[in-house]
Parts: structure tokens; sequence; C-alpha cells
């Protein structure tokens, strides 16, 4: 779902952003209903071609493991199009303002995938260091979006939901939803991140 990096040093063809959140709350729910296995996965395919994700960091995260951070960033630096295995992005440009970083992760998303008039779930995630304010700010600057480019927002999610360790920064990610999606995002679902209708 990622829209910045296809085929990069790290994968074979596109990341996976945030689809994989929504995909597995969708899938789920379908999964509760008894749905066979064939099934599941002709839903999922749909749902990953559906959805479109983009993230930005304003730090690296370090991986225990390397025991140093991913990535440097100088005094006023940002990174577009970060993974979340704290993974470089596409380019490194000047810290801007919350409107115009909701415009550099919307852009290409609504360039690289027709919305149309079908409804979405969008899905604002901190990559972990994020406050949650800081978020819904954020939120707040793509839903301004969202609405001037014609688009419905069926529901919406905003926190830290796939994380990159201590990373600071957020993903955008939006997915086409039809009234058989939305009834299965609406499922009760009782887990760690998500907790409804129960």
């Amino acid at each position: 779902d990622d829209v910045a990096v296809e085929d990069s040093l790290y994968t074979a063809g596109r990341r996976g952003v945030g689809v994989t959140v929504l995909l597995e709350k969708l899938v789920g729910a379908a999964a509760e209903e008894g749905r066979p296995l064939s099934d599941l996965v002709t839903l999922a395919q749909a749902i990953n071609d559906s959805g479109r994700a983009m993230g930005m960091a304003l730090t690296s995260c370090t991986v225990p493991a390397a025991g140093h951070p991913t990535f440097e960033l100088a005094e006023g630096e940002m990174e577009l199009g970060i993974g979340i295995h704290g993974e470089p992005g596409r380019r490194r440009v000047a810290l801007a303002s919350a409107r115009q970083i909701a415009e550099q992760l919307m852009d290409p998303i609504l360039a690289d995938l027709d919305f149309g008039s079908t409804p979405v779930i969008v899905m604002l995630n901190g990559m972990g260091g994020t406050p949650l304010i800081e978020l819904y700010v954020m939120y707040g600057e793509v839903s301004k979006i969202i609405q001037k480019a014609g688009i419905t927002v069926a529901r919406n999610l905003v926190g830290n939901y796939i994380t990159s360790l201590e990373m600071a920064g957020c993903s955008v990610t939006l997915l086409r939803a039809n009234q058989e999606l939305i009834r299965l995002w609406d499922a009760p679902v009782n887990t760690a991140g998500l907790r409804w209708g129960i």
C-alpha cells in the first residue's frame, strides 16, 4: 500500500505501511463469521488493492539489535516516505507545518489511486513517539484535503497502531470502503489495539 517506495533495498514491490491494520480488522471480522479461508484470501487481496498509505518521520528509530539510529536527520529536516521498520524514505526535506506535511503525504496517495465517490476508512497512525494531540492536529489537516477532494470519510482511526519503536512521525492510510467493508469494520472487536462494539 506504500505509495512512497516500490522495489526498495528492503522489499520486492510495495512495502506495507497502514493497510495491514485495516486488513487485519476487516478480515478478522469476516473470519469471525465463519467464512472459508479462500473467501478470506480474496477479501484480503481486495482490501490490499483498495488502500494506499504514506508515512513521514521527524526522528529515526533505534532498532535494539543495531544499537544506533537507522538514519540521521539534521536539525530542521524530516524524512518523507519512511517504512514501519525504520527504513528511510523517499526523500529528505525541510521541516514543514502540519498543513504542508499533510499535503506532502496526501498528494501522492490521491495521485496513486482513484478514490472516486467511494467512502473511505482513514487511519492517521503515529509512529510511536508522536503525542496523540499532534496526531489529531495532523488528522484535522488530512481531513480538509479529503473533503476538498470530494471524498466521504465513512470511518476514521487516530492513534498509534503500527509503530516504528520510538520514531516521531505519522502515516496516513486511505482505504476505499463499500458497505460490506463498513459493516465488517463496525463488527465488535476486542484486541489490545482495537476495542469497540463489545
